[in-house]
């Protein structure tokens, strides 16, 4: 059977999330016999881009199976670009339908889900809503929209638009399946899958030839000391202030302590709360690091956190430094109501739920990571909760796989198997 799939992403292809949350699923989609488009939403290309580079990307693209195409995004005024480019991306979703080389219009998110919904209107297609977030509470969650305000009920009615429209359905955690679908796997003949943010756990092992004391003394951390790491964004969703009063509270109850921060946001954003706390700045480090990097980085630490704000639209997250730090043997400090972060964390005995944000929470949750840190075989069970649950090529690959078997009736028939490719024009285009 031959499948082809058009995945609308709203994002550009070298921001951080479509290297490690994009790519890899397309490549599994790939290996299943799926033939892959990618559009991308590109920000101010002609200045971040040279045509060669356009060129050697789409060449290492179509090398693995993926065809790359490509739009501007526009920024401002804020609803009329983002119309603007719902319009471009689901005039050019209906060409691929029309040439036949989009059987299934993948959308990550509902700006894309939205134009694949007026695509399918035009053209036909199966519609795979991959929900990854609550978009429209995730807004007046963060002080963006006002609740109950007009962008908010607008946004609302165009979403249950879009879940009528969608063919199947993935959702990020169990939490959120189980309120939007009542915990079903299927709506009414559509399918659902629960797919968590997956990581390659491969590179992780392959950095296990990397020695604690190499990667160590590359950073200038002195031996004995205990390591605490966060990777990723930093402020916005992330409980910076909070996480820098459990980490100051870390240095106080012991000198030995040190904090390394793996990060693409400005080193200040962290690096001031942590003076102000009293952490001086010799036992800390900000560090601007690639994707490909961080599983080495992470050899260097003996305890990971977490700290995202808990509110509704976070149940339905699921937090890929959660993946990347069991996959690297660590255990982890996370505090509570954020997916299904706790059922994993205490289901698994692989970190510490912190229950409050305060001083008291802080001190109980380091003693206990503590220790959880002196029992044998803690750095194994991380990473074999992280096979068994976050695997790209064991749980988020063949997930996908089998919720494009169950959209196009092809349940009992194994993978798909694809039929070649057209060739690219010099432009991109089809």
């Amino acid at each position: 059977m031959s499948v082809s799939t058009l995945y609308l992403c709203y994002f550009g292809l070298r921001e951080p999330l479509v290297q490690t949350q994009v790519l890899p699923y397309l490549r599994e989609l790939v290996a299943g016999g799926v033939r892959v488009s990618l559009l991308t939403f590109e920000t101010r290309p002609s200045e971040s881009w040279t045509p060669a580079e356009f060129e050697a990307e789409r060449a290492r693209l179509e090398a693995q199976g993926i065809r790359w195409h490509w739009r501007e995004y526009h920024k401002s005024p804020t609803l009329a670009a983002t119309l603007y480019d719902v319009a471009v991306g689901a005039r050019f979703a209906s060409r691929l339908r029309k040439r036949g080389e989009a059987d299934v219009l993948h959308a990550r998110s509902h700006v894309p889900a939205l134009m694949a919904a007026l695509a399918k209107r035009r053209r036909g297609g199966r519609l795979l809503f991959d929900i990854r977030g609550f978009m429209p509470e995730e807004y007046t969650d963060a002080g963006v929209w006002p609740k109950g305000g007009a962008l908010y009920r607008g946004v609302k009615v165009v979403e249950r638009s879009l879940m009528r429209s969608a063919d199947a359905f993935v959702v990020l955690t169990e939490k959120a399946r189980e309120i939007l679908f009542q915990g079903r796997d299927d709506d009414g003949g559509r399918p659902v899958e629960v797919i968590p943010c997956c990581v390659d756990t491969e590179r992780f092992r392959a950095a296990e030839g990397v020695t604690r004391e190499a990667v160590r003394e590359e950073l200038g951390i002195e031996a004995g000391r205990r390591v605490f790491v966060y990777v990723g964004g930093l402020g916005g969703w992330y409980l910076t202030g909070e996480m820098a009063d459990l980490l100051a509270r870390a240095h106080a109850d012991d000198p030995r302590t040190f904090t390394l921060v793996l990060t693409q946001s400005p080193p200040e954003v962290i690096a001031a709360p942590l003076r102000a706390r009293g952490v001086r700045d010799e036992d800390f480090h900000v560090r601007r690091v690639a994707p490909a990097d961080v599983p080495r980085y992470l050899k260097a630490a003996d305890v990971a956190v977490s700290f995202i704000k808990p509110c509704y639209s976070k149940l339905s997250s699921s937090p890929t430094k959660l993946a990347e730090y069991l996959a690297a043997g660590l255990p982890v400090v996370c505090n509570a109501g954020v997916g299904d972060v706790d059922a994993v964390v205490e289901g698994e005995r692989v970190g510490v739920i912190v229950r409050g944000l305060n001083a008291e929470a802080y001190g109980a949750a380091l003693a206990e990571v503590a220790a959880l840190g002196r029992e044998p075989g803690l750095a194994d069970r991380c990473r074999d909760a992280a096979r068994r649950r976050f695997d790209l090529k064991t749980v988020g690959g063949p997930r996908y796989r089998r919720l494009y078997r169950r959209l196009l009736g092809t349940e009992g028939a194994g993978e798909p198997v694809g039929s070649g490719r057209a060739a690219l024009s010099p432009s991109g285009e089809p």
